[in-house]
């Protein structure tokens, strides 16, 4: 095992590998508060990429109900378990030893799933659902803890659920990957796209149990595992739509809450951001803070994050996100007045937008929230390509238009 550094953790870990160069990072923010759970965006990789024999229950977009749903049933509940019987009571952080971007959540001191395999038979801990777990992908949908007896307010909810989106995380240190005996999955250097080999693959189904977020997936039919390709053709810019730009992937363009953003971001030798200030996912994530790595202790540094839900119990969420909980949501209730403008780029335009900068506008309201007073300025941001040339101007207030003379000719 390699010794890498993984900054979502906060230190070194335990891995198959040393760190591989790359020259991008595929990576995405998911606006958890905004989703409706339309399953426009499962609907559109499912009719794209998984509608084939052998594949009808391949749902490599999924939106499920939290806290009972899930795809494949109690996948999370599964392996945080598995975690816990391996390192008891060990599986902590310490939030105190925050330290810019090399540790933005402090220090993780428990044991990752690869330092919690026995390293012999298995290089990562997991397990392989049942089939019965993979037939229902909207289960317990819209389920909540409990009724409310009497409405509800923020911060938190007496009963509640939330939607969470889930794509592959194209994670920087892939549990599939370590665990193929063939060394049929790779991460390509050009933008970090995890992909599986079909010719090498055998279907030994090792990327399926090792994967904490069950997204490598078997097919019977070929007798061989699939999974999310980040829609490669898209992000490489074939696709006619864009004139050889890079292209957000189906699931992002096809959202209709305008909950996702997608780009791709540099990254150094050891897997961490390189400063990239007016790339909006940067921002996000290193500057605002507002968004966070879903389940970052398994240790693969995914590179899917999540704008937490505001109403949801926090302890839920630390467990779900990490220590950066409190500090997001905050950061998303009174957000700066870039933020604000930033979250406007989200479903702005199917092209990737690498830059963006802020023209800034009249003040156009005052409100309250949670007892703090706010101003709104109707800013403009403008987001720019991989060429640096515009692709999309977007204002802060929605602009409206109103029809002249009679609206109905019946």
């Amino acid at each position: 095992m390699a010794k890498v550094y993984n900054w979502q953790l906060g230190r070194e870990m335990d891995y198959r590998f040393p760190n591989g160069k790359a020259k991008r990072q595929f990576a995405a923010v998911f606006n958890i508060n905004r989703c409706i759970a339309c399953q426009t965006c499962s609907m559109a990789c499912k009719s794209t990429w998984t509608f084939s024999p052998g594949q009808e229950l391949m749902w490599w977009n999924n939106v499920e109900t939290k806290p009972y749903g899930g795809y494949p049933n109690h996948w999370d509940v599964n392996i945080l378990a598995l975690q816990e019987k391996a390192n008891p009571g060990a599986q902590v952080w310490d939030a105190a030893r925050r330290s810019g971007r090399a540790a933005p959540y402090g220090v993780f001191e428990g044991k990752t799933i690869f330092e919690t395999a026995d390293q012999v038979n298995n290089m990562v801990t997991g397990y392989i659902p049942p089939e019965a777990d993979w037939k229902a992908p909207n289960i317990h949908e819209d389920t909540a803890t409990a009724a409310p007896a009497a409405g509800v307010t923020l911060p938190e909810h007496g009963g509640w659920f939330f939607y969470l989106q889930r794509i592959c995380n194209h994670c920087s240190y892939p549990a599939c990957l370590a665990a193929c005996p063939r060394n049929a999955i790779y991460k390509r250097e050009e933008d970090g796209i995890v992909l599986i080999d079909q010719n090498r693959c055998r279907g030994y189904r090792k990327c399926v149990e090792a994967c904490p977020y069950k997204k490598s997936m078997y097919r019977p039919s070929t007798r061989t595992s699939e999974k999310c390709i980040a829609c490669y053709p898209r992000i490489e810019g074939s696709d006619p739509l864009t004139e050889g730009l890079p292209m957000e992937t189906r699931c992002m363009a096809a959202c209709v809450g305008k909950i996702r953003l997608q780009g791709l971001v540099r990254v150094d030798d050891r897997g961490e951001w390189i400063e990239d200030r007016q790339n909006p996912l940067y921002y996000l994530v290193h500057v605002a803070k507002v968004a966070l790595p879903l389940y970052p202790q398994f240790g693969t540094q995914p590179n899917v994050y999540y704008i937490p839900p505001r109403w949801v119990p926090r302890p839920y969420l630390r467990q779900m996100f990490g220590p950066g909980v409190d500090d997001a949501i905050a950061a998303y209730t009174h957000p700066e007045r870039e933020t604000v403008a930033v979250l406007q780029l989200f479903r702005a335009s199917q092209r990737i937008v690498f830059s963006y900068k802020i023209e800034p506008g009249p003040k156009t309201a005052e409100i309250t929230v949670g007892g703090q007073k706010r101003e709104i300025f109707n800013d403009t941001i403008i987001g720019y390509d991989s060429n640096g040339k515009e692709v999309v101007r977007v204002t802060v207030d929605e602009p409206t238009a109103e029809r002249p003379g009679q609206l109905n000719s019946i």
